[in-house]
């Protein structure tokens, strides 16, 4: 169980309420397939991303990536029991999706990128080892169900 103080709550719930999914969510899905190409794999389906260009301008890829920022809400909501809440998104990437776990902590330093180039001096040092303290129990909870 993860203790959260009051002021780490208001941090994490403050970085959720301003952030602009739609332009947030496909700049951190496509930050991670770039940066981290063998991420792609789990992406096939989605047409040509063989290319930083073909994945900047591939839409499922942006819907995908405005998907996984709002499946972030979950956690904000249950931040007192992340791991069960997230207990049926892990069973599907672990045992339907077979995403590589390690796939999660790649996407969360690209998220955590974003949002710092996005907030620039807003984003102080404090409110980073917030975000990266909630960030690390979304991706350890998003990793329990793994054999």
């Amino acid at each position: 169980m993860v203790e959260w103080t009051d002021q780490e709550r208001k941090i994490i719930a403050g970085i959720f309420a301003n952030l602009d999914y739609n332009d947030i969510g496909p700049k951190a899905l496509r930050r991670c397939l770039i940066v981290y190409p063998w991420t792609q794999r789990h992406f096939s389906s989605y047409g040509s991303i063989n290319t930083p260009e073909a994945i900047q301008s591939n839409q499922k890829i942006a819907d995908h990536g405005i998907k996984v920022l709002h499946g972030l809400d979950r956690a904000v909501k249950n931040m007192d029991n992340i791991k069960a809440a997230y207990t049926e998104l892990s069973i599907l990437h672990s045992e339907k999706l077979h995403v590589d776990p390690d796939n999660f902590k790649c996407l969360s330093d690209c998220l955590t990128i974003v949002i710092a180039a996005k907030l620039k001096d807003a984003f102080t040092a404090d409110m980073q080892a917030t975000f990266q303290k909630f960030l690390a129990v979304v991706v350890s909870a998003l990793g329990t169900q793994y054999h």
